[in-house]
C-alpha cells in the first residue's frame, strides 16, 4: 500500500483528508512543518499533501526545504490551500509542487489528483530504478552509488559512526578478455558481482559497479578491523570459485581490494577518503594482487599477506 503524508496544523482538516484517502492508502499526519520534514526524511512516502498556511514555518518554506533534501527532493507534493490568487499558485509550482487542492475539499477531485500523482511517481520510480542499475550485472551502478554515498556520508557525520569505503578490481582482467573473449569477460563480471553481493547482504552494506572491472562497496558501522576481516572473506569467496584464468598470470580469477574506515566529521571529505581507498587498492595490486589492503582512521595499514 502506497504511503501518504499529510502536513497540516489543523487537526480537523487533516482528519478530513485522511478519511477521504485511508481506504486506499497508508496515511500519516503531521501537525507542524518540522514534524513533517522529519517524517518525510525518515520514512518512505509516495506523496505529501502540504498545507500552505501554517504557523512558524509555512508550506512554501517547507516545500523549499523538501526540495533541498537528497532524500525528499523527488517526492511529489500537492499543496493544500484556501488561497485562490494566481501569484500563490505560481509560487508553489515554481518551488516544485506538482498540483494544488483548494479548500473546501471536493472528495472526487482529491481522490483523482492523489491517484494521478501517485501513479506518475510510481512510474518515475521504475524508470529511475532502471537508470540506477547496471544492465550487465544487475547491481547498482555508479550513478546510484554516488547518490547513496552522499546520503550515507552525511548520516555517518550525524550519528558519528564509522563508514568503510572499499574498492575492488578484478586482477588481470584485460588479459582475461584477450584470452577468453569479451562474452566470457561479461560472465566473469556478472559472477563476481553476484558472489560479492551474496556476501555483502546486510542492510548496512552497499555494493555497486564503479566502471569496467572495478566495483565499490560501503560498510556502515563496522570498525576497521571488522571490515578488513569481512573483506578478506569476500576476496576468498571469489578465489574459491576457481574460474580458470590464463596460467601465465594466475590459475584463477581473483580480485584485489583496498579500503579505508573513517569516522566522518564536518571537516572531512568523502572524496579524500575515496582516494585513500583507491591508494590501498593500488598497493594491493602493486604487491602481488589477490589480497586486501586496508587503512583505519589513523591511517594505520592492515595487510592480508
Amino acid at each position: 500500500m502506497e504511503k501518504i503524508l499529510i502536513v497540516d496544523d489543523s487537526i480537523v482538516q487533516a482528519a478530513q483528508l485522511k478519511a477521504i484517502l485511508e481506504d486506499e492508502y497508508d496515511v500519516s499526519t503531521a501537525q507542524t512543518a518540522e514534524e513533517g520534514l522529519r517524517l518525510a526524511s525518515s520514512e518512505t512516502y509516495s506523496l505529501i499533501l502540504l498545507d500552505v498556511v501554517m504557523p512558524e514555518m509555512d508550506g512554501f518554506t517547507l516545500l523549499k526545504r523538501l526540495q533541498e533534501g537528497i532524500i525528499t527532493q523527488s517526492l511529489p507534493v500537492i499543496l493544500i490551500t484556501s488561497l485562490t490568487d494566481v501569484e500563490s499558485e505560481q509560487r508553489g509550482l515554481l518551488l516544485g509542487a506538482v498540483d494544488y487542492i483548494t479548500k473546501p475539499f471536493c472528495v472526487p477531485i482529491v481522490r483523482a489528483r492523489v491517484h494521478t500523482h501517485i501513479k506518475l511517481y510510481s512510474y518515475r520510480r521504475q524508470l529511475e530504478q532502471q537508470s540506477m542499475t547496471d544492465q550487465l550485472t544487475g547491481i547498482p551502478n555508479r550513478r546510484r552509488y554516488e547518490r547513496y554515498s552522499a546520503v550515507k556520508w552525511n548520516e555517518a557525520i550525524r550519528l558519528h559512526v564509522p563508514l568503510s569505503i572499499c574498492m575492488f578490481d578484478i586482477d588481470n582482467f584485460k588479459k582475461y578478455n584477450d584470452t577468453f573473449g569479451h562474452p566470457a569477460g561479461d560472465r566473469v563480471l556478472t559472477t563476481v558481482a553476484r558472489t560479492v553481493s551474496a556476501r555483502l547482504h546486510r542492510s548496512t552494506d552497499f555494493f555497486a559497479r564503479y566502471g569496467g572491472e572495478e566495483f565499490v562497496a560501503l560498510l556502515f558501522g563496522d570498525t576497521a578491523e571488522k571490515a578488513f576481516a569481512h573483506l578478506q572473506n569476500v576476496r576468498q569467496s571469489i578465489e574459491d570459485l576457481r574460474i580458470p584464468h590464463d596460467g601465465s598470470v594466475s590459475p584463477w580469477v581473483t580480485v584485489s581490494i583496498g579500503g579505508v574506515t573513517a569516522i566522518p566529521s564536518g571537516e572531512s571529505s568523502y572524496a579524500a577518503y575515496l582516494k585513500i581507498a583507491d591508494t590501498m587498492l593500488y598497493d594491493a595490486k602493486k604487491h602481488g594482487r589477490n589480497q586486501v589492503v586496508w587503512a583505519d582512521e589513523r591511517m594505520k595499514q592492515f595487510w592480508e599477506r
